[in-house]
């Protein structure tokens, strides 16, 4: 199963609900959805820029926080996987995957779109 879309989706869907790869910004402005990007190395991330620090976890439970209201779900639904540390991640939201994805999608769309400003 190859998919040869020009931004691929960086979600996996899984019978428990869905999981994300991001790139977090941290001190990023505001809490914000930017998009979709191609890594160097070819995966795809969901951008995504939060105002806390990364300090003792500040900027993880913002992301954690933010995810949980873009996508309706109560915030004890999201959970980080792995990169605590890192500005990659990879977060598990439980839910119907098929309403995570397509909320992901319009989410990730109407961001991507708007990137001439």
């Amino acid at each position: 199963m190859v998919a040869n879309d020009a931004c691929k989706e960086p979600w996996r869907y899984s019978a428990a609900g869905i999981s994300i790869a991001l790139r977090v910004t941290p001190r990023g402005g505001r809490d914000d959805i930017d998009g979709i990007e191609r890594l160097a190395d070819g995966r795809s991330v969901l951008k995504v820029r939060v105002r806390a620090i990364a300090d003792g976890g500040e900027a993880n439970k913002a992301v954690l926080v933010l995810l949980a209201k873009s996508l309706g779900v109560p915030k004890a639904s999201v959970k980080l996987l792995s990169g605590a540390t890192s500005r990659l991640k990879q977060i598990a939201v439980d839910g119907d995957p098929a309403r995570l994805g397509e909320a992901l999608r319009r989410l990730a769309s109407a961001k991507s779109t708007d990137q001439g400003n």
